[in-house]
């Protein structure tokens, strides 16, 4: 547990150690909000983190909440504690603008399911992260919020589509953030950013109103330590009836074995997963991590799983999931939408239903061999990403040679389509500066071990985040 007293500053805390400090009356909600306040303050015009700061309403819980732990009467295990929510999900009386001019950006009525949890259990809503419009790419700028910068290089993309998120965690403007993923879009802004992010097995976490992604899209945790993810995790993966995808009620076992360590687990290391272009300092780094992982005791094997680039398949669904956006809107609204989501969603409607059943049933295939891949390795490691943030504003890193974002995120999309859990974590910076991120796969509804290796390869391995935006 983290001690507070040794620490220069709140702006090193994590989530866990500060409700330790609220419960032995070490330091109040009220301070701790009030000072994340003035870093967002000063920092969110460097880095356009934020979308909208409630900072009234943040300061007003963190009233409440301190009376809470005043009484030895905590609502919750994160009472007190700031987050962020990302602008795909609705919070009850804030803007929500999905970063579209084409929404009104109007105060929502009611909490989405996730954001519910978390007010329930007293956690202090800091305001809303931004987003691509609609969560399309898989970096992070839109025609209402603008570009969104990495904390690591201001030049550069956090990634996206959760790169609000990922850059508030990185200089801890919130301790934790919620994030959304439907090809990557918790798992590419942590490599971008040396952060930690989860996503979680599809069904634990329940959406409400449901993406127009369907069955590609997950919801989960951005965060500095995996404690902090999965004190989050306990909170929001409850159940609730709207959501019928959503896995039978039940509490998963989130932090089973979780200070076990991996000696004697058996992992695949797959370097470019048998298709993928890696840069080279990006492959050296995550090399040196799998090495890293076999002197904790973990039997590693370079192999690669045995399927081909399923760039196919994401498409079809996720195309056709912007087409169904596109359906709502009239053309002066797609007028003033992001082209590339316009684009997208043109070639998903020109997919046919057998296209998209064929599609289906490829994902099937797909879901079953990593099904049997698993019978012989208890996880799957990779690169997170294929390159370090690129310029901010770009989809890609280079424009001119053309080609769709999810090029250089080979290693995310395809467990959408399988469903399966998997983590970034940070695994050291490039030799220009930027944060590589490592990547852990485990079997459907063993977010368990993900979270175990994860764990023991940041005690290993601790990060390191910068104390304010570099230039």
């Amino acid at each position: 547990m983290q001690d507070l007293s040794s620490l220069n500053d709140l702006s090193q805390a994590d989530a866990c150690g500060l409700v330790a400090g609220f419960a032995g009356k070490q330091i109040s909600p009220v301070e701790v909000t009030r000072n994340v306040l003035e870093r967002i303050e000063r920092f969110n015009p460097v880095v356009n983190a934020f979308c909208h700061v409630d900072a009234d309403g943040a300061l007003d819980a963190a009233r409440q909440a301190e009376a809470r732990w005043q009484k030895g009467a905590p609502a919750g295990a994160l009472d007190g504690v700031p987050i962020t929510i990302k602008d795909l999900a609705a919070v009850k009386d804030m803007p929500l603008g999905k970063g579209s001019l084409t929404t009104g950006a109007g105060p929502a009525d009611a909490d989405m399911p996730f954001v519910a949890h978390l007010r329930a259990a007293g956690a202090v809503i800091l305001g809303k992260t931004t987003t691509p419009e609609f969560g399309w790419k898989g970096v992070t700028d839109s025609p209402l919020t603008g570009i969104t910068r990495n904390p690591w290089n201001r030049a550069k993309t956090p990634g996206g589509s959760s790169g609000g998120a990922a850059a508030a965690a990185a200089l801890n403007l919130g301790y934790l953030h919620h994030g959304t993923d439907g090809g990557g879009s918790i798992r590419i802004p942590c490599g971008f950013t040396g952060t930690v992010g989860l996503k979680p097995s599809f069904g634990w976490i329940p959406q409400y109103p449901p993406s127009a992604m369907t069955m590609l899209s997950h919801m989960g945790p951005i965060g500095r330590t995996i404690d902090d993810i999965i004190a989050m995790l306990k909170i929001v993966a409850q159940p609730d009836g709207r959501d019928w995808y959503a896995n039978p009620p039940g509490t998963p076992d989130w932090d089973r074995d979780l200070k076990a360590g991996i000696a004697g687990m058996t992992i695949a290391f797959s370097p470019n997963l048998g298709y993928a272009t890696v840069e080279a300092d990006v492959a050296e780094r995550v090399a040196q991590a799998a090495a890293l992982l076999s002197d904790l005791g973990a039997h590693v094997e370079q192999v690669d799983p045995g399927f081909g680039n399923p760039a196919e398949i994401f498409d079809t669904f996720w195309q056709t999931g912007a087409a169904r956006i596109l359906a709502q809107m009239s053309d002066d609204d797609i007028a003033r939408m992001d082209p590339g989501l316009v684009a997208a969603a043109q070639s998903g409607a020109a997919r046919s239903a057998p296209d998209y059943l064929a599609a289906d049933a490829a994902r099937a295939e797909l879901g079953a061999l990593m099904h049997g891949f698993h019978q012989r390795y208890d996880l799957l490691v990779t690169p997170s990403l294929a390159v370090t943030a690129f310029d901010a504003g770009q989809n890609v890193p280079d424009p001119g040679t053309g080609g769709a974002w999810i090029d250089w995120t080979p290693f995310s999309y395809p467990f959408n389509i399988t469903q399966q859990p998997a983590a970034s974590v940070p695994c050291g910076l490039a030799a220009n500066g930027l944060p590589v991120g490592l990547q852990i796969v485990g079997p459907k509804f063993r977010d368990d071990l993900v979270l175990r290796a994860a764990r023991a390869f940041l005690e290993a391995m601790p990060p390191a985040f910068p104390e304010a935006p570099i230039a």
